[in-house]
C-alpha cells in the first residue's frame, strides 16, 4: 500500500451518494476534454457571453457568479472529469477552482460524486497531479 491521500482543501469534497446534486449539477461524463468542460460549466451555470472557454475566463467568471451568492458544483460521474485530457490540466482546474475559492466573496464547494470504487481512483489522480499539495499550504520559495 501506498502513502495516504493528502486531505482536500475544504472547498473539495468526495461524495460516493446517489447522484441527487445539492447543487449545480455538471457532468463529468460530458466534461472528459477542455472543450467539453468549457461547454458544460458555460451551460450549466449559464456563464456570459463574454465567457471564453479557457482558465483565466472561467476564474473571472466563476469570481463573478461567486459576487451574486455561494456556489455548490456537483460534479457527477466524477471519475470522467477531464479524463481525456494530460493529467496536468486536472491540476489547473483545481488550481483554478481552489483560487477562486480563496478569493470569494461568498462559499464555492465543489462536489465530486462517483461511485466508491471510481472515486478512490480519483483521489489517487488529483493526489498525484498535485503532488500532494491539495489542501497543504503553498510551498516556501526563498
Amino acid at each position: 500500500m501506498g502513502a495516504a491521500s493528502p486531505q482536500p482543501p475544504a472547498w473539495l469534497v468526495y461524495d460516493g451518494a446517489p447522484p441527487e446534486p445539492d447543487g449545480v449539477p455538471v457532468s463529468g461524463a460530458a466534461s472528459r476534454t477542455r472543450a467539453g468542460l468549457h461547454e458544460t460549466l458555460a451551460g450549466s451555470l449559464a456563464l456570459p457571453g463574454w465567457y471564453g472557454r479557457n482558465w483565466d475566463a472561467l476564474a473571472d467568471a466563476l469570481a463573478g457568479r461567486l459576487d451574486s451568492g455561494p456556489l455548490t458544483l456537483v460534479v457527477t460521474d466524477a471519475a470522467d472529469l477531464l479524463a481525456d485530457e494530460p493529467p496536468a490540466q486536472l491540476g489547473t482546474l483545481l488550481d483554478v477552482l481552489g483560487a477562486v475559492a480563496a478569493g470569494g466573496h461568498e462559499t464555492l464547494r465543489v462536489v465530486l460524486r462517483d461511485d466508491p470504487d471510481r472515486l478512490r481512483a480519483l483521489r489517487d489522480r488529483v493526489a498525484a497531479v498535485l503532488g500532494g499539495r491539495v489542501g497543504a499550504p503553498p510551498p516556501a520559495t526563498g
